[in-house]
């Protein structure tokens, strides 16, 4: 009786440990299983979307708002800036970027290097044409409905000097000199393709219709009302 006795602990003590061991099993697998959906996520695709998001953003984006943006996980968010980071400063094995993404009040954005800020400087301020005066336009605009024209014509209509003005509107582009009159030799004045393309306009025809330009005050006045109308199209 007493040898059946011990038979039956062992056979139980047996039972409980291939339990524990199955428990054991169960657990290691939940943890593969959890570390397998941690490595699902393409990086690559990841940092792809991240790119087009960083390129577009204004001001630095956190991890969590970055995630929230392209739909992935923040570990992997978190991974595909860490590879863009080294992707950009040249330590994945290509050159250093003329950019990099930089972590700036808890939230990352692309930034130009800073060896290279004064380069962008300069580009961007040749880039930003000054505006052109009431008087550039209105001048414009005579020379735009009259052409061709000479630079003594537009003076009368606009009753100033225009020389300088003139010289201002060749300097930009905006016109033009057409031809020398045969009999004075006056330089006539027209406008360039340049305009049409700062108008929006494919053609001269587009401009707005307007009533015949008159001598006098109603000329120069005419003149006024359709410089006001050129100006928002010129400074675009």
């Amino acid at each position: 009786m007493t040898d059946d006795a011990s038979t039956s602990s062992a056979t139980g003590q047996e039972g409980s440990a291939t339990v524990g061991a199955g428990s054991a099993g169960g657990g290691a697998g939940s943890g593969a299983a959890g570390a397998a959906d941690a490595t699902a996520v393409d990086t690559t695709d990841v940092a792809r979307r991240l790119e087009a998001i960083l390129l577009i953003v204004e001001e630095p984006q956190s991890l969590v708002s970055l995630a929230a943006a392209v739909g992935a996980p923040v570990p992997a968010v978190r991974q595909a800036v860490e590879a863009l980071v080294d992707d950009y400063d040249g330590r994945a094995g290509g050159p250093v970027r003329g950019f990099e993404l930089r972590e700036v009040g808890g939230g990352w954005r692309l930034y130009v290097r800073e060896e290279l800020d004064d380069l962008v400087s300069e580009f961007v301020g040749g880039q930003a044409p000054a505006r052109l005066s009431q008087a550039a336009l209105e001048t414009l605009a005579v020379i735009a409905y009259k052409q061709p024209v000479t630079r003594s014509q537009v003076a009368s209509i606009r009753a100033v000097n225009v020389d300088s003005v003139v010289r201002t509107l060749l300097a930009r582009g905006l016109i033009t000199e057409l031809f020398a009159d045969a009999e004075t030799g006056a330089i006539n004045y027209g406008t360039t393709d340049a305009l049409l393309v700062h108008l929006g306009i494919n053609s001269l025809d587009e401009l707005p219709h307007i009533s015949p330009l008159l001598d006098g005050a109603d000329e120069v006045s005419g003149a006024n009302g359709v410089g006001d109308g050129l100006d928002e199209g010129v400074r675009r």
